[in-house]
């Protein structure tokens, strides 16, 4: 049979959380439910998978300049070079090499989900390639197990779901399963969001600091602070789901601002040796409702709402003290990959 030997071009969103983050932990949804409201938004990862006659793999990241080759007959040495890439090859079992180019709209670490999107984007293209039908439930599990479990990096659920799902959704985490729930937001509610919510990447992201570790650590000693930290960001995913079905988004700003304290309560690292609290301070001195990082914490990417008329005057004190404005709109899709005129989306 001849392989088909067109590129196959995968795209998988990256997003925003508005709150919850931290809840879709193992070690806190299996004895409490974990809650996130997150939204998907028009920054990408996007990757091209080129078929290859022979069965060298060659991975390469166009934004971060990096090249890796390897041999399939041989296993991919996991160096923190192009591993979540190198990982998702390897769980796939491909049968002939392949040359993969990788581009991200945000840098790794960055707080918008982008190391499972580009997993997800990577399984995508892979199972195109092998005529593998996947629903997007399973193609949530695989993406996660690549990154948690064949490469040990610590984290939650949430990205996986959000960019294999895409659009504005409440996800419930529990022993019991996941549920994930739509919200049904208003065309008008959702523009004015659109027109309200500032993006700002920080000018630094989280490299290797533990924040996750802490925070899991801080659970487990039974923190008191963690802990009701945890439960108030559960809470308020409800809140803030309701707040935008009943048409207010003006209370997302607020509500912002107090899901930031909630996340330090979980863990007061989080903006530590870094401009967060200092952005954030001087972006509700110019008249913004109310802001948080985006992730973790450590670095990152700022969401801030603020109304248009004091726009201009948060971006420009974000800007002097090193932010870097970028542009905000939903995006209603999950991750797609493409091959001429074929499609492939998660089934179901």
């Amino acid at each position: 049979m001849t392989r088909d030997p067109r590129p196959i071009d995968a795209v998988a969103p990256l997003r925003i959380s508005f709150v919850g983050g931290g809840t879709d932990f193992p070690h806190w949804y299996v004895e409490h439910v974990g809650v996130v409201l997150s939204a998907t938004i028009d920054h990408f990862v996007r990757v091209r998978l080129t078929p290859r006659d022979d069965r060298e793999v060659v991975v390469r990241s166009l934004d971060l300049d990096e090249l890796v080759r390897y041999h399939l007959d041989e296993r991919p040495v996991y160096d923190g070079v192009m591993d979540l890439a190198k990982a998702a090859i390897e769980r796939a079992g491909v049968h002939t090499g392949l040359e993969l180019q990788i581009r991200s709209e945000a840098p790794p670490g960055s707080g918008l989900g982008g190391s499972s999107a580009l997993v997800t984007a990577v399984v995508a293209a892979l199972a195109m390639l092998e005529g593998r039908s996947l629903t997007a439930r399973q193609l949530v599990e695989v993406s996660y197990v690549i990154e948690r479990e064949d490469l040990g990096i610590s984290g939650g659920w949430q990205d996986q779901y959000a960019a294999a799902f895409g659009g504005i959704n409440l996800f419930e985490f529990s022993a019991a399963g996941v549920a994930v729930t739509p919200v049904g937001i208003a065309a008008e509610t959702r523009r004015t969001l659109e027109r309200n919510l500032l993006l700002c990447y920080t000018g630094y992201v989280r490299r290797h600091v533990g924040l996750i570790d802490r925070q899991i650590a801080f659970a487990r000693e039974g923190r008191e602070d963690t802990r009701l930290g945890l439960k108030r960001l559960s809470e308020m995913a409800y809140e803030m789901r309701d707040a935008l079905e009943d048409d207010d988004p003006e209370s997302v700003g607020v509500m912002l601002r107090q899901a930031f304290e909630a996340k330090k309560l979980m863990n007061p690292h989080i903006a530590e040796h870094t401009p967060i609290e200092a952005m954030l301070g001087a972006a509700q001195a110019a008249g913004a409702a109310g802001g948080k990082i985006c992730g973790a914490g450590g670095g990152g990417y700022l969401l801030i709402y603020a109304e248009p008329e004091v726009q201009p005057a948060v971006r420009r004190e974000l800007e002097q003290l090193g932010g870097q404005m970028a542009p905000l709109r939903f995006h209603g899709e999950g991750v797609r990959a493409f091959r001429g005129e074929a499609t492939w989306a998660p089934a179901g």
